[in-house]
């Protein structure tokens, strides 16, 4: 096993325990998947240093509110991931307003809508 993977094993187990397992059963028809994207993703990006866990993950939640509505599966599981990270539900909403000035007011409102939806179920509502 790569180094690049094994720290990415560890990052996914603090963000998302079996999120491996289930991107593998999700996409059988791509042998090796989840493997390289916890490899890639987050063996090689999110254990860098230079930036924490969460700025990292608050990133994440700014790019996938900006590209827009057709993003809103991978921004949920991303706004869990941020808030695993230790990220308030308060950075989450102004990270992803901020989002208006450079992704537009309706890539702004459809994250705003992802992460209530998100916060609606950690609370049980």
């Amino acid at each position: 096993m790569s180094d690049a993977l094994e720290k990415g094993r560890e990052i996914v187990s603090r963000l998302n325990p079996g999120l491996e397992e289930v991107l593998a059963e999700t996409y059988p028809a791509v042998p090796g998947m989840a493997e390289a994207l916890v490899e890639w993703a987050y063996g090689r990006h999110y254990a860098r240093d230079g930036l924490d866990l969460k700025t990292r993950q608050l990133c994440t939640v700014a790019a996938l509110t900006a590209l827009g509505g057709q993003t809103a599966p991978q921004l949920k599981v991303n706004i869990r991931h941020t808030r695993a990270a230790g990220a308030s539900e308060t950075e989450i909403l102004e990270v992803i307003w901020q989002m208006a000035v450079y992704g537009g007011l309706p890539a702004a409102i459809n994250g705003l809508n992802a992460a209530q939806e998100v916060f609606a179920e950690e609370t049980g509502g």
